[in-house]
């Protein structure tokens, strides 16, 4: 199954890997959580416990009006959807998420409110807006 892997200060980067439930434990290094934050037909699996767990900050998720609800900790992969089951990310999702996802992020608290500052892919100098 082709999917997106998403690690904690590196760009994404397409790999393959088989469909079962080990093989989605192994990626995100525990059990798995999925959740579907996007219109695409993705899945977004992580580890379910990683911030108890204290894995490293990843990625933000942010709603409409870019404001952060959650902070993935840990890796985590994007997969299509079927039917009744994860699949293969498609080239187009592939790419748009791999672009969505291309920063690292370091996060920031300032006056209650946390912030997602972008950090530069290695070999570029900064990150684009």
């Amino acid at each position: 199954m082709k999917v997106l892997m998403v690690e904690p200060g590196k760009a994404p980067y397409e790999t393959e890997i088989e469909g079962g439930l080990e093989s989605l434990q192994k990626a995100v290094g525990g059990s798995i959580q999925a959740v579907y934050p996007y219109d695409d037909p993705v899945a977004l699996i992580c580890n379910e416990e990683g911030k108890l767990m204290g894995l490293p900050l990843n990625r933000s998720l942010t709603d409409d009006n870019g404001e952060i609800y959650d902070i993935i900790a840990g890796n985590f992969i994007l997969t299509g959807l079927t039917e009744d089951n994860f699949g293969d990310l498609s080239p187009e999702l592939m790419e748009k998420f791999s672009e969505q996802f291309k920063h690292p992020e370091e996060f920031v608290r300032i006056a209650g409110k946390i912030l997602g500052v972008k950090q530069p892919v290695p070999g570029e100098s900064e990150p684009r807006e």
